[in-house]
């Protein structure tokens, strides 16, 4: 198909820190300094963090290939890289991320810049955090982040290597951590002992399929989207009306970037409401997210998520027709997820679309990057 692309908006370098910001961009930059500039607690439904919902304890699944992974892509770095992407871990680098394409708050080492063994080091690292589909989905937005490129011709903005590696501590050294950050791809990672957390997961495209170039046919986000829409056309009509908060879409994802500290009531319809049919169709749409880390983990992570399944919600915005646009979220004390369908950016629509889609994966409470984890470590382990 022919895309529609909007030429109307400036060309803000994402390579580079640009030297003028539009007015939007100045607003946007501001109030995520004051975003960062917060003690982080974590989302939250009240301000208050629970405590007591991550307890240290050993899973027994291995994280020496994650570790080994990470060594390895430093050790693969010139002393100049390797000083970019390093960072401690306990510092503001973790919550610098952006989903958005301009060069704002970037850190670490562009992948851009990396000689090809080193980049593929560093997917090396991503994969061994990932289950094959969480990592095929990672790679695939960034394929699509070069066919956006391609789409425009804006090389400035876009491509396939424009994202950021930072290592948070020292792999194998106590607990550690790495991050990739970029347009539409944010991963986060955290390594304490044997327990792994992988939230903030932002996961985005604008479009979500190549119709040609170089990678033609790839697409993202369909499970997400058709398993979204199915559960809730799956839901009765008092359900429908029970799980719905409106019909306009927001326009971006409530928790995404500095967000941390958002305040999120439970809204919509509580798990316990549903019939036996509609609560595998929400533990099936929990699997899609949850199934993006790597096996073994994953299913620690599922076991965790159902023992909070009765205090569960589902909500939803926008219609539930086949060829509908619409947000939908599920909320509980320990995963919050989020989709969304986006107004155009790179491409010329003022309306939400189906062409441009953002999710999100967090731990409320605040664990996200791992923190209530790292609390109990340190207040265990004197540092």
């Amino acid at each position: 198909m022919a895309w529609n692309v909007r030429h109307t908006r400036p060309v803000v370098s994402a390579r580079e820190v640009p030297e003028q910001l539009p007015e939007g961009l100045q607003r946007y930059l501001a109030g995520a300094h004051a975003a960062l500039a917060q003690p982080f607690k974590g989302i939250t439904a009240d301000g208050t963090a629970v405590r007591g919902l991550f307890p240290m304890a050993p899973t027994g699944v291995s994280t020496d290939p994650i570790t080994g992974a990470a060594s390895a892509f430093v050790g693969a770095l010139s002393s100049g890289h390797r000083e970019q992407v390093s960072f401690p871990l306990d510092g503001d680098a973790w919550r610098q991320w952006s989903n958005i394409h301009p060069r704002l708050l970037r850190h670490g080492v562009m992948l851009d810049q990396l000689t090809d063994a080193q980049r593929t080091q560093a997917m090396t690292l991503l994969r061994a955090c990932l289950s094959e589909s969480g990592f095929t989905t990672a790679r695939d937005v960034m394929k699509l982040n070069h066919f956006i490129g391609e789409v425009t011709g804006r090389w400035d903005e876009y491509g396939e290597w424009v994202y950021w590696m930072s290592v948070m501590g020292t792999p194998g050294e106590g607990p550690w951590g790495w991050q990739l950050d970029g347009h539409h791809l944010i991963v986060n990672c955290v390594v304490v002992g044997d327990q792994v957390v992988m939230t903030p997961m932002f996961m985005g495209s604008e479009p979500v399929h190549a119709d040609g170039g170089t990678y033609a046919g790839t697409r993202v986000f369909a499970d997400e989207e058709a398993k979204g829409i199915a559960l809730m056309r799956a839901l009765d009509p008092a359900q429908q009306a029970k799980a719905t908060l409106g019909q306009d879409l927001p326009v971006e994802l409530f928790t995404a970037a500095f967000r941390d500290n958002f305040e999120m009531t439970y809204e919509g319809i509580r798990y316990g409401d549903l019939a036996s049919d509609q609560k595998d169709g929400l533990l099936d749409l929990l699997g899609v997210y949850v199934g993006r880390i790597r096996p073994g983990h994953a299913e620690i992570r599922m076991d965790e998520v159902r023992r909070h399944l009765e205090s569960t919600w589902f909500a939803w915005r926008g219609g539930a027709d086949a060829a509908s646009v619409f947000y939908y979220r599920i909320h509980s004390p320990v995963i919050l997820v989020e989709f969304d369908h986006q107004r155009g950016i790179a491409l010329d629509n003022d309306q939400p679309s189906r062409d441009h889609i953002h999710t999100v994966v967090r731990t409320p409470n605040g664990n996200d990057y791992g923190k209530d984890l790292l609390r109990q470590h340190y207040e265990r382990f004197r540092h």
